[in-house]
């Protein structure tokens, strides 16, 4: 098989195929999953059993069937509870309960068209409230990427505005991709408030207007802004900057604390490696705590700043 033989063959030839919808589909489900299995094994050396699997599934997908999901339309899908990469729980159930449609983004980061279609599901999410209306969005990753790689994923193709809540391998994603079968990224569906699948593959994402054509009698939300109440707050650590950045010997992170308090600074590699961790006091207002980045390699970097249950990330790139 020639994409098995020649793994990087996709990237000279995918646009030929975006235009064909038989094809497309072939690209969307197989090749990206090739492309995962060479990134794994030449950069992140990640699971390698349960990729080979997913090509191996995907393959029986792209010749038997179109399904993007193994429940079909009107079933009721299964509960599951995740923790997103800010700590946050997302109850489906729950949140189904109080009469919202959920949207999921099922993706994984080195997928081009995840990549490609994350700024305008972002968009999705911001145009109708940051899950405050009757709309609400959920990223949800494949089980191959911890938080760490999840956070640079959505600092670098989650759009401008606001994000949606980002659920990693560390948060229980893969148990959720694994029960709605999902083999094919990105996969976007929809569920109703009564638990019952609406949309299996909206796909493909044009732009907010792929999204809305999902609306129907009775379910007609209306644009609204992000409200205080529906971003989520963190109460005691605010103004996350890092400066210089890019950065060669040495870099500021600058925040604002509420209160005096401890505060733990963790910098991560993209392997999601422990690079280094400081523990230091922080005063109320603004604080400045020095990283030196003497030994550090060019690359890019997280950092991030934990203050009791408050935390925030940021990128760092490393210059030498």
């Amino acid at each position: 098989m020639i994409f098995l033989s020649h793994p990087f063959f996709w990237l000279s030839n995918i646009q030929s195929y975006w235009g064909f919808h038989n094809l497309s589909f072939f690209v969307h489900c197989d090749i990206l999953l090739i492309q995962k299995l060479v990134y794994a094994q030449f950069y992140k050396t990640k699971s390698m059993k349960k990729l080979l699997l997913g090509i191996i599934g995907a393959t029986f997908i792209s010749i038997g069937a179109f399904a993007q999901t193994t429940y079909s339309i009107g079933d009721i899908v299964d509960d599951f509870t995740v923790t997103d990469i800010e700590g946050n729980t997302q109850h489906l159930y729950e949140i189904t309960a109080s009469g919202k449609h959920v949207y999921i983004d099922f993706f994984f980061d080195t997928c081009p068209p995840c990549q490609a279609t994350s700024p305008i599901f972002g968009d999705f999410y911001d145009k109708y409230g940051c899950n405050g209306g009757d709309v609400y969005c959920i990223v949800m990753n494949n089980g191959t990427d911890p938080d760490i790689d999840v956070i640079a994923y959505e600092e670098e193709f989650g759009g401008a505005g606001h994000h949606a809540p980002a659920v990693s391998s560390d948060g229980g994603s893969g148990a959720v991709t694994d029960n709605f079968g999902v083999t094919a990224f990105p996969t976007y569906i929809l569920i109703g408030p009564d638990n019952k699948l609406i949309e299996k593959d909206i796909y493909p994402i044009a732009d907010i207007t792929t999204f809305e054509a999902t609306f129907y009698d009775g379910f007609t939300p209306s644009p609204m802004s992000c409200s205080p109440a529906s971003v989520v707050e963190i109460p005691n650590l605010s103004d996350l900057n890092l400066y210089p950045n890019p950065a060669n010997t040495k870099t500021s992170v600058i925040f604002s604390s509420k209160s005096e308090t401890t505060v733990s600074i963790s910098v991560f590699n993209f392997l999601g490696q422990i690079v280094e961790t400081i523990n230091t006091h922080a005063m109320a207002g603004e604080n400045k705590i020095d990283i030196d980045l003497e030994k550090y390699q060019t690359g890019n970097y997280i950092v991030k700043v934990q203050l009791e249950d408050a935390i925030i990330n940021a990128k760092l790139k490393v210059i030498k």
